[in-house]
């Protein structure tokens, strides 16, 4: 976007959301948008509650990039994985093992060995990037929550939070975007490329919601540090990139730590389908003892 000349990331966000609005209007038009749960199934308090934290926490990353380096930005990242832990404490008194928080330990270290290089910030961009880290983590933690235990589904869940979104990004863009946007030249070249990046963020918004449902917001997160050691070491074996030995190893040391985390939510879930398994036939065991009390007695 700075190539292009485009440096208001609060309206490129409301382009996106405006984008993703249509395309699912388009999909709701053909009947192929998922449908909702029931109106009393969820609150709107939680619906208008995610609207509002995807708008903070959507545009004040395209903010905190518009200030700050990649390397600052992924420090900023880093510091979600901890905030997830202590929000869902907080809110749904969830806790994890001891041995979840060292792999945890190791993979942020990792991720930031590897990384994290420029830590190019101004004042401003800091205060952006420290306010982002919360309502990013809330945001990750509503997903998943109103996914697994509420029955929405991606595309619904984006339909209804949308347009309060698109509301509350209206609202930020006197405070966070620079003047000059009226005075900006929309020729083929940008409007290409802002449309390019509208198209990408409904796919990203999309996918990420998807992988919110199905895991949780702290997998999402590991998720989205393993994508960057990926693209590290994939730049490395096959393009023949040198981000240097030290960020080879951090990556490495990070990958190892995501096998043992993912290694540990699998025990866990397999855990947790044996319990459950356990708690379905338990009962049917009772009825079995009582005839033969029963005949017991009788005899006696």
């Amino acid at each position: 976007m700075k190539k292009v000349g485009f440096n208001f990331p609060i309206f490129l966000t409301l382009i996106h959301y405006s984008t993703s609005w249509i395309l699912l209007g388009i999909l709701r038009a053909l009947s192929l948008l998922p449908v909702s749960p029931p109106s009393k199934a969820t609150p709107f308090a939680p619906l208008f509650s995610l609207g509002v934290v995807m708008s903070f926490a959507s545009g004040l990353a395209n903010a905190s990039l518009n200030h700050n380096s990649v390397g600052f930005y992924q420090m900023a990242k880093i510091a979600v994985t901890p905030s997830i832990v202590l929000a869902e404490f907080i809110l749904f008194r969830k806790t994890i093992s001891y041995k979840k928080v060292l792999a945890l330990v190791v993979v942020s270290g990792g991720v930031a060995v590897a990384t994290v290089k420029d830590l190019e910030f101004n004042f401003f961009g800091a205060c952006i990037a420290i306010a982002w880290i919360i309502p990013s983590s809330i945001n990750k933690i509503l997903w998943s929550n109103l996914q697994q235990h509420a029955n929405w589904t991606a595309l619904a869940l984006m339909w209804k939070t949308t347009p309060v979104t698109i509301f509350f990004l209206v609202a930020l863009m006197p405070c966070l975007d620079p003047p000059g946007l009226l005075s900006f030249k929309w020729d083929l070249y940008s409007s290409s490329a802002i449309f390019l990046t509208a198209l990408l963020g409904f796919l990203l918004q999309w996918s990420g919601a998807l992988a919110l449902g199905a895991t949780s917001a702290t997998s999402h997160v590991v998720l989205g540090q393993f994508k960057s050691c990926v693209i590290l070491l994939g730049g490395f074996l096959i393009f023949g990139s040198d981000p240097g030995f030290v960020s080879i190893c951090g990556a490495l040391t990070a990958l190892a730590g995501m096998s043992v985390y993912t290694s540990l939510n699998l025990q866990e879930s397999r855990e947790n389908l044996i319990f459950q398994l356990q708690t379905q036939t338990l009962p049917l065991s009772k009825p079995k003892t009582k005839p033969e009390t029963t005949t017991a007695d009788d005899q006696t």
